[in-house]
């Protein structure tokens, strides 16, 4: 053989040369065989994986896969080569001696002249270091943003729910915010006093699957009284812990309808979690999570949460309400009935705050007295407490008597103020007192104001005059001597009496207050009367968050009946 010849040998040899001595674990499989076995190794590939040649050889590459291999990265490779096309992806294999590594994978189709595939060629790298070092660094990016994330949830939800005054708004909060961040639908349902659920607000996270939702909530919900899961969520312990569980699927026909079935599926089932939702005594209903493809570790943690909190957050709105309506009994309570009086249209409104469950020192009062006027009466007892609504109910007396023994105004309020202030009764009150006499051509009044805003007279044709005479510093202050002042209200005419809630607010002063209800008042009709009055007033000065408390007294000749 020549020097040529040696040559051109050593360069045919170089390629399958390069081949074997490559630290790239190759192989080769037999696509025209069944299960396509491996028909080919290198050295690299038994170094790799820890199998000899001899246990490879005629086996499909998948023996290299284990507990931990992603069925969706296999799946990917076989539709690939069902595909007659290259595949590269990473995926979880095992060695030999059972040990795991990330295998970045590379399979091309060799075909023949005619385009058919005969064989595969696969490319293995080790690639574990890679994998474990960009994992670390996702996870210290991940952590904190999670952290933070779940934080950000659990504040808005508080937030939120220490925003409502009504119960049904607080569980329809927390489910509008929960369900969508941490899971594809679930329900809050809440119990009452004998652990029977009386509401349910179910939340889908797609908004295709709302009218699902909503048809599942309008079913009967005696289902969840059935549910092993919801039952042990609500008769669980403080230190039960939610944790997610499969649907019993196979269970589920024994325990809802058929309807109810068919929209559970439509929904989706998978994973579930029932997070009691536990008060100060007791477990006031659950906080029902369906995740179909499971749930993440962060969204179990921030559930546990999650349950702790927005029970707490109800409970306190539930506690509210409750207090809001034994303050609001017990102030209505104290406040007289508008009795008939002839001569007179009559009337009034109470219209407590919106803002917290104490009542105020808010008061109305008409009195027919012995002599034959009226007495009317308006004030407020500074302070937002049920002391305030007591020392009220206490000066209301105090007036009513002395009104009574046919006292003028003046006098009224300096007995009055001599009492609250020896016996302790209140702090300080505002009051105006009104002698009412009517005549034959409308009607005579006498006032005194204890520090309060002045009344109102609208005359007909819609001038409107302030009374402000009669004004002296507030009950309870410094026993100054009590003055007054007297009026003539024609026929056509309307009264009206206020407590500062109807006019002062935090982006309006009393004055700016009293000018906005003078302009009110002057346009509204000659031919109104005393509850149309009360009425346009009620409608224009109140709003859905008040700020405090209202009493508005509205006064007028009846007009002559015909």
């Amino acid at each position: 053989m020549s020097s040529d010849d040696k040559v051109v040998g050593q360069q045919d040899d170089l390629p399958l040369n390069a081949v074997l001595g490559s630290d790239l674990a190759l192989s080769i499989s037999d696509a025209m065989r069944e299960d396509d076995p491996l028909v080919w190794v290198n050295g690299a590939f038994t170094r790799l994986t820890g199998y000899p040649a001899e246990e490879i050889l005629g086996r499909n590459c998948r023996f290299l896969q284990g507990a931990e291999t992603d069925p969706v990265a296999v799946a990917r490779i076989h539709t690939a080569l069902d595909q007659q096309r290259a595949v590269a992806t990473v995926i979880r294999n095992y060695r030999r001696d059972g040990t795991p590594f990330w295998n970045q994978v590379v399979i091309s189709p060799v075909v023949d002249e005619t385009g058919r595939v005969t064989h595969h060629i696969g490319i293995q790298v080790d690639v574990t270091e890679r994998v474990v070092s960009d994992r670390a660094r996702d996870l210290e990016i991940d952590v904190p943003h999670e952290a933070t994330a779940r934080l950000d949830l659990l504040a808005l939800i508080s937030d939120e729910l220490a925003q409502r005054l009504e119960y049904d708004d607080a569980v329809d909060a927390l489910g509008d915010l929960a369900i969508p961040a941490l899971a594809t639908w679930g329900f809050v349902a809440v119990t009452d006093d004998r652990g029977r659920f009386d509401r349910i607000h179910l939340v889908a996270a797609d908004p295709d699957d709302e009218q699902t939702a909503r048809a599942l909530a309008n079913e009967d919900i005696s289902w969840l009284s059935r549910s092993p899961s919801v039952t042990e969520a609500l008769t669980s312990g403080p230190g039960f812990v939610a944790t997610p569980f499969a649907v019993d699927q196979e269970g589920l026909p024994g325990r809802t309808t058929p309807t109810q079935l068919e929209l559970l599926r439509r929904l989706g089932l998978g994973s579930a979690m029932v997070v009691p939702l536990r008060a100060r005594d007791r477990v006031l209903g659950v906080l029902t999570l369906v995740a179909v493809d499971g749930f993440t570790a962060d969204a179990v943690v921030t559930a546990a949460h999650l349950g702790r909190r927005a029970g707490l957050a109800l409970d306190n709105v539930r506690l509210f309400l409750a207090e809001r309506t034994a303050a609001l009994t017990l102030q209505r309570s104290l406040l007289p009935e508008i009795p008939e009086v002839p001569g007179l249209d009559i009337a009034a409104a109470y219209i407590p705050s919106a803002r917290s469950a104490e009542v105020g020192g808010d008061w109305f009062d008409v009195l027919p007295l012995p002599d034959g006027a009226i007495g009317l009466a308006v004030g407020d007892v500074v302070g937002h407490d049920l002391q305030a609504a007591a020392a009220m109910g206490q000066l209301r007396s105090l007036l009513r008597s002395y009104a009574w023994e046919g006292s003028s105004p003046g006098q009224v309020l300096g007995r009055a103020d001599q009492l609250v202030r020896g016996l302790d009764i209140a702090d300080i009150a505002t009051c105006a007192y009104l002698r009412w006499r009517s005549g034959d051509d409308g009607a005579q009044v006498t006032y005194a104001r204890a520090g309060h805003p002045p009344p109102l007279l609208r005359l007909a044709g819609g001038d409107v005059r302030s009374l402000d005479g009669g004004l002296s510093t507030p009950i309870g202050l410094d026993g100054s001597e009590r003055t007054e002042a007297t009026i003539d209200v024609p026929v056509g005419a309307t009264l009206v009496l206020y407590t500062d809630g109807l006019v002062e607010r935090r982006d309006r002063g009393l004055r700016e207050g009293i000018a906005a209800l003078t302009a009110e008042l002057s346009g509204i009709p000659d031919d109104a009367d005393a509850k149309a009055v009360r009425d346009r007033l009620v409608a224009t000065f109140i709003g859905e968050q008040q700020e405090d408390d209202v009493c508005l007294l509205v006064v007028s000749p009846a007009p002559p009946t015909t």
